[in-house]
This record gives C-alpha cells, sequence and structure tokens, in this order.
C-alpha cells in the first residue's frame, strides 16, 4: 500500500514539474532620451520577460540629447548621439561607454563634424558610421581595440549631391556590402563600399524614392534579400529586392495610414519580428504601430491592422529579444508602453506603460 502511495506522489510531483512554466529571462532595457525637459541622459530599467513588467528605473548616463543608442556585437559597449549643433564648432557629437553588466563607463566623446547626429551604428570590424541630419552628412570612425572612438573620422558630405534638395542624412547601417544611408531630405538611399579603408560610392550608388517621401529608416529581410524602408513624409513602406551584386529594385510600396484618417501624420521606425513573418512601423500622428505580415516567398507586405500606441508622437520602438514583447516610446506623452505580441498572428495587446521623461530610443540588452 505504503508502495502505491509513494508512485502516486511521485507521478503527481512529475506532472506538477512539467506543468511548470520555464523562467524566461530578466533584461537591461536601455532608454535614450531628449533632455530638453525632464530627462537627464541615458536611463536603464529591468524588464522581466515573464510578465512584461519595467522595474528599476536607474540613471545610467548624464548626457545631453542621446537620442539614438547602440550597441556593439560583443555587447562590451554601448554608443550614443549627442543630438546638439553645438557639441562643438563643427556640430554635435557621439559617445563610446564600456558596459560593465548593465553599468555604463564613459570612455571617450567626439565631434562628428556635423548638426544634429540623429543615428549611430556598429559596424563587425571595428568602424561606427553617425548620420547627421541637419548637418547633410555622415561621420565614419574606426574604433579602438577597447570600443573607444579613434580621431580623424572620414566625412561623406551630401550636400553636394543635389542642388535643389537639402540632404538630411537620417540613418546610416552597416550591411554586408559596406554602407547604406538613408537620406531624407534627397529622397535617396545612398550606398557606399569600402576600399583600400575608405568608403567610396558603390556600383549602384543611390536608390531613388519619389519625390516629397522621406526615407527615414531601413531593415533587412530574408537574409540581406530584401531591404524595408519606412518613408517619414509621404507615410509609406518601399519594400526592395536585392537581384545581383547587392543592387536593388523596388518592387513595391505600401501605405501605413489607416485610409479613414485625416490628419498629420508622420512615419518614424521599424522592424521584422525575429521570425522575419511580419513587419512592424510607427505613426507619428496616426498614434499607432502598423503591422504587416511578410509573404514568404516574395518578401512582399500584406496588411495585418494597426494598434494604438496609448500615447502621443511614437518614436523608435523595440522588441524584446524573443520577440514575444514590444515595447514604444511615445515621446510627448512621455511614457513607454509594453505590448504582448500574438507571435502566430503578429498583432500586438496591451499590457502595461511606465511614465519617463521624453523617451526616443529604446535598446535591449540580453
Amino acid at each position: 500500500m505504503k508502495k502505491i502511495i509513494l508512485a502516486g506522489m511521485v507521478a503527481v510531483l512529475a506532472i506538477a514539474c512539467a506543468e511548470k512554466p520555464q523562467e524566461k529571462p530578466m533584461y537591461t532595457l536601455f532608454v535614450g532620451t531628449y533632455t530638453d525637459g525632464d530627462s537627464e541622459g541615458i536611463y536603464t530599467y529591468t524588464f522581466d520577460a515573464n510578465t512584461g513588467e519595467l522595474s528599476n528605473q536607474k540613471l545610467a548616463a548624464k548626457l545631453t540629447n542621446p537620442s539614438y543608442l547602440a550597441l556593439s556585437e560583443d555587447k562590451k559597449n554601448l554608443y550614443a548621439v549627442q543630438e546638439t549643433a553645438n557639441f562643438d564648432s563643427l556640430g554635435g557629437g557621439v559617445t563610446a561607454f564600456s558596459l560593465n553588466k548593465d553599468v555604463l563607463e564613459l570612455q571617450n566623446s567626439m565631434g562628428t563634424q556635423g548638426a544634429h547626429p540623429c543615428h549611430v551604428s556598429v559596424s563587425g570590424d571595428g568602424h561606427l558610421a553617425v548620420a547627421n541630419y541637419t548637418g547633410g552628412n555622415l561621420s565614419v570612425f574606426a574604433l579602438n581595440e577597447d570600443g573607444s572612438l579613434a580621431d580623424n573620422p572620414q566625412v561623406i558630405d551630401h550636400k553636394p549631391l543635389d542642388t535643389v534638395k537639402t540632404s538630411h542624412a537620417h540613418m546610416a547601417q552597416f550591411d554586408a556590402y559596406g554602407l547604406m544611408v538613408t537620406d531624407l531630405g534627397l529622397d535617396a538611399i545612398k550606398r557606399y563600399v569600402k576600399k583600400e579603408g575608405t568608403f567610396v560610392p558603390a556600383e549602384q550608388p543611390s536608390l531613388p524614392f519619389v519625390d516629397g517621401a522621406g526615407p527615414r529608416h531601413f531593415t533587412f529581410g530574408k537574409n540581406g534579400k530584401m531591404l524595408y524602408v519606412i518613408n517619414e513624409l509621404n507615410s509609406t513602406i518601399s519594400v526592395f529586392e536585392n537581384v545581383e551584386n547587392g543592387n536593388y529594385v523596388e518592387i513595391q510600396v505600401v501605405p501605413t495610414l489607416d485610409a479613414n484618417f485625416d490628419g498629420e501624420s508622420f512615419c518614424a521606425d521599424l522592424h521584422l519580428s525575429p521570425d522575419g513573418k511580419f513587419l512592424y512601423g510607427s505613426n507619428r500622428g496616426e498614434n499607432t504601430i502598423v503591422i504587416f505580415a511578410v509573404d514568404g516567398d516574395s518578401g512582399q507586405l500584406e496588411l495585418v491592422g494597426r494598434e494604438s500606441v496609448h500615447g502621443d508622437w511614437p518614436r523608435n520602438f523595440s522588441m524584446d529579444p524573443a520577440g514575444e514583447f514590444l515595447l514604444v516610446a511615445n515621446k510627448k506623452t512621455s511614457n513607454i508602453v509594453v505590448f504582448k505580441r500574438d507571435e502566430a498572428k503578429g498583432t500586438l495587446t496591451f499590457l502595461n506603460e511606465v511614465e519617463h521623461p521624453n523617451p526616443v530610443c529604446l535598446v535591449f540588452l540580453d
């Protein structure tokens, strides 16, 4: 009888253990901000991937207008722009930090030689690129072994490329072929390749957009086969396909706004889900995240729907490393909103929000 009871208890324990949900990790979330209000710089939160809760807010670094952040591939360094025109006599700045777990340790800051830097990215081979919005140029820095910024960046000036339009470099991102730069003012993506240590125009030097599109941010799908570009001024997403030698052709343009929306709106950011099945974009004005399904064969987009951001002026947004949650930085209402993401349908469900002054950029450290 005792053996039967003991066996039953073992079975119950086994079932209980099997049914216990797997514990999910705690992530650090870095928040870049504008500091013309109550914010003082870069902040960190602890993000609980079990519940979707943000907690433990800390000021990680005092810095002027760290409006865009980027982590190095090895997660040993974090970089932040200083989106100003008066870091020095030439414009804004960029700052390098070393990462000790989630603690930022200042390494150095350099002028970007252009006003209002608004985007920073890191290559896998020791380079860093900064897009200077008002300056109409970009700066490419070499990185020292410890990840700090080296002197004498290469400056690529877009202002001479067009005598009619005004250059506004908005994003500079390294890719498999070199460097791609959206220029909102020129309605183009400029492409560069590295030759003898210097970035020069690529074989396909420019991807054109319709006048007034205002290409802002982009991301790659299907291992670089597809290129998705969100256009700030005409609220569209352009889809390009890599046809040969890194050269792209446009195959689709889709609107990001509801057909019944009547008002002013400007796109900001876009991201693919980790599995590449859904693409999300932010609309400032309509104040939504628009959701598209990505066709697995063609890479083209089909509208799924849109979700209110529960705030005003959604800038950058981010998904946690597992793609289970999507977090939105609402600049004007000073809140960060957390959504649960349906990984099969792509849809978003509001979970919670935290107040935070002037949030702009959200970056997860896993």
